[in-house]
């Protein structure tokens, strides 16, 4: 599929453009403003209008979600390994499977690398809608694994409120998407995908993803080296190098697998 240089500069120019308000509105730091100028510009340029429609809605959704009820939310700072505001690391975590397969796209455009995509957008919305919303509920959480209580922010904690969360942000992604190519099948198999991709960073989050503790206060949280207390962390359980940036771009992985799977599968069963 040849690369139309208009629309690659397009989709940068949109992407900027989305980056800019994303930096004033203080959900991107200037580092996460220029990973989103890059996910933006080769998945609304690779990709196209459709696709770029949905990195639009998974932005805007989950921007305005991390501001909702911002306050609350202060006092679980400390146990989440950054704050509000995106940076590189975390829009390349979000959009980095986005943009393999728009890459790939180029290569070959056919509906299973566009269900593949639904469901790594799906993934990642899923998993912001749950945590935003999921750390309000009233009911305490339980890790996924063993159903153990857990404090609110515990990393593998689930709540019925952030997984109905999951699958709304999930089911909002691929609804675009299946309004955009592929009907209902595309937004089932894309809202299977995101859900089951975000219970995959739940069950990642409960198992080998690192969680340190503190020193000081000795309470767990995914920051390091240094907690919100100002003391340093050590790791407590997990692996050093997964932290929460590579449980998101895995569990995209995972929400695409599912995706192009499912699509697959109903393809040839219909």
């Amino acid at each position: 599929m040849p690369l139309a240089p208009f629309r690659l500069l397009l989709g940068f120019a949109l992407a900027a453009l989305i980056a800019f308000v994303g930096h004033r509105r203080h959900s991107l730091s200037r580092s996460g403003a220029v990973g989103a100028m890059l996910v933006g510009a080769i998945i609304f340029g690779l990709g196209g209008l459709a696709w770029g429609i949905l990195l639009i809605v998974f932005f805007v959704s989950s921007s305005a979600l991390s501001h909702y009820k911002e306050t609350q939310k202060e006092a679980l700072a400390e146990k989440f390994s950054k704050g509000g505001q995106r940076d590189l690391a975390q829009t390349l975590a979000n959009g980095g499977a986005g943009m393999i397969i728009a890459l790939l796209w180029t290569v070959k455009p056919d509906a299973p690398l566009w269900a593949a995509f639904v469901g790594a957008m799906a993934a990642v919305n899923a998993d912001t809608w749950a945590t935003e919303l999921g750390v309000l509920s009233k009911d305490a959480p339980r890790l996924v694994t063993n159903g153990k209580i857990v404090e609110v922010g515990t990393s593998g904690g689930v709540t019925l409120a952030g997984t109905l969360a999951a699958a709304a942000g999930a089911a909002s992604i691929a609804g675009v998407g299946g309004v955009a190519a592929g009907g209902w099948h595309l937004a089932l198999v894309g809202t299977s995908g995101g859900l089951l991709g975000s219970l995959f960073d739940s069950l990642l989050g409960a198992t080998v993803q690192a969680i340190y503790i503190c020193d000081g206060c000795g309470k767990e949280t995914e920051r390091h080296p240094i907690h919100t207390c100002g003391n340093p962390t050590r790791l407590s359980r997990g692996w050093r190098w997964l932290d929460n940036d590579w449980v998101n771009f895995i569990s995209s992985i995972v929400g695409a697998l599912v995706a192009v799977g499912l699509w697959e599968w109903l393809t040839r069963m219909l």
